[in-house]
């Protein structure tokens, strides 16, 4: 098997969510890591978004590493086609991991666990824990309450246009996945595989 051109974690939904856009967002990013010779780093699980993703990803020949705590293996959520299959101890280990093994970050919609991972690498990069790129796919304007509430904590001084700046915000999946493969330093010209 060949090695994958880049590595991207993806964080969204274990749910579909009500919008039919969502669904379809994410199979677009995950035929498009797979057409571009990338590969798939998520949280391991078969159901929702999450799974629509790796499916998608799998299907257009890329490589999906899901990475999953034992429990949630025990609730019978893994998806037991990836690629590669990492079974952890705990959550803290899965989101390290996930950092470890991505050359940049992609948030999709989702709930709570998507909020949090999503925070939690943004932060870490304003940190300076990681220079990696972070991404957010606004599908259908899902995150469009949250960038304008990202505006009040600038009003009230406690960050600044620097830590929004930090995060590339797009609509589309194709240019915004683009984006994120030539911040982290790769080239997207050269890697189309024919499906």
């Amino acid at each position: 098997m060949l090695a994958p051109t880049f590595s991207v974690c993806v964080y969204c939904g274990s749910r579909t969510g009500t919008d039919p856009a969502f669904a379809e967002a994410a199979a677009q990013v995950g035929q498009w890591i797979g057409q571009h010779s990338g590969q798939l780093v998520y949280g391991g699980g078969h159901n929702g978004l999450m799974g629509i993703v790796a499916d998608a990803c799998l299907g257009a020949g890329g490589q999906v590493v899901g990475i999953i705590p034992q429990t949630m293996v025990e609730r019978e959520w893994a998806h037991t086609g990836c690629t590669e299959l990492i079974v952890v101890d705990t959550m803290h280990e899965r989101k390290r991991q996930m950092m470890e093994r991505a050359d940049f970050f992609l948030t999709l919609p989702g709930g709570i666990g998507t909020f949090e991972e999503f925070f939690e690498v943004w932060c870490w990069r304003h940190l300076g824990f990681h220079n990696k790129p972070v991404g957010l796919l606004n599908t259908n304007g899902y995150y469009d309450g949250l960038l304008h509430f990202l505006e009040q904590p600038i009003k009230e001084g406690f960050f600044g246009r620097p830590q929004i700046g930090m995060v590339e915000v797009g609509t589309q999946a194709d240019p915004l996945l683009k984006n994120l493969v030539e911040l982290a330093g790769f080239s997207t010209n050269t890697h189309v595989a024919l499906i």
